[in-house]
């Protein structure tokens, strides 16, 4: 058994859940811990049952509940020194026996999954995505990508499934309430991922083993999901790609969790 599940994406807050016979993880606790608990309890998930937490960086829609559910459940939290020390607020919840440092692109395990973090380009003190292997078998989570880099192309190939961000369509977001400085920040090469270049990178994904693509992180104000899915398929099709139909694609919605994909 490896399976994956969204439990909340998007810009308002993020938490995925990923599990084998003996092992689960979350990554990121971007919501209450109210609300987490609720989605794991909906999957029949007990939060007690996990064995820790990832965190992919600091700002606050992957942080929010981090502090304060492993402090109610006694969880390891696993993330790097800089992201740590950016966020004071939830590292006072944390207890120090519960605080597990790695550094970006060092493996380590969880139980009986290996996982390794890679850098990413955004605006946060140390941010990263994450390989995680069942065996031989391969996921990826990245979001939160300013632009893609080939280092970032390298660590996804020979992926099975990927998290993908496809957070925003430039002409939505030029045509958004945002302020022009947020306009530029989330367009700029440390802000987030547009939709086109989410197609580009799954294109390239597909010629490396890529069965199953879900998109995440979409800005609640500058995408929709229709639009996201429309574009990546468009991206695939002008590519060549996916045109046997063998690749799965999904939304993974801001506020419902996923189905529970087995990989």
């Amino acid at each position: 058994m490896f399976n994956f599940c969204s439990l909340y994406s998007g810009s308002s807050g993020n938490s995925l859940f990923v599990e084998t016979a003996n092992t689960k993880i979350l990554v990121d606790a971007g919501v209450s811990s109210k609300k987490i608990e609720q989605s794991l309890e909906d999957i029949n998930v007990n939060p007690a049952s996990l064995d820790g937490i990832l965190v992919t960086h600091e700002h606050i829609d992957h942080v929010q509940g981090l502090g304060t559910l492993s402090k109610k459940y006694d969880l390891p939290v696993f993330v790097n020194q800089e992201t740590l020390d950016a966020m004071p607020k939830q590292r006072d919840k944390i207890a120090s026996h519960n605080v597990k440092t790695f550094k970006i692109s060092d493996k380590f395990s969880i139980g009986d999954l290996d996982i390794k973090p890679f850098s990413i380009p955004h605006d946060a003190a140390n941010p990263c995505g994450f390989n995680i292997w069942k065996e031989d078998k391969k996921i990826s989570i990245a979001t939160d990508i300013g632009h893609i880099t080939n280092d970032i192309l390298k660590n996804l190939e020979e992926s099975l499934f990927i998290l993908l961000e496809a957070n925003y369509d430039p002409e939505v977001l030029r045509c958004s309430p945002y302020p022009f400085p947020l306009k530029s920040r989330i367009a700029g090469p440390t802000g987030h991922l547009p939709n086109q270049m989410a197609g580009k990178t799954i294109s390239h994904l597909l010629k490396s083993g890529l069965k199953n693509a879900m998109l995440g992180h979409l800005s609640k104000n500058s995408n929709f999901p229709e639009l996201a899915y429309q574009t990546v398929m468009d991206e695939l099709i002008a590519s060549n790609s996916n045109l046997d139909g063998s690749l799965q694609l999904s939304v993974a919605s801001r506020d419902v969790h996923s189905k529970l994909i087995n990989i």
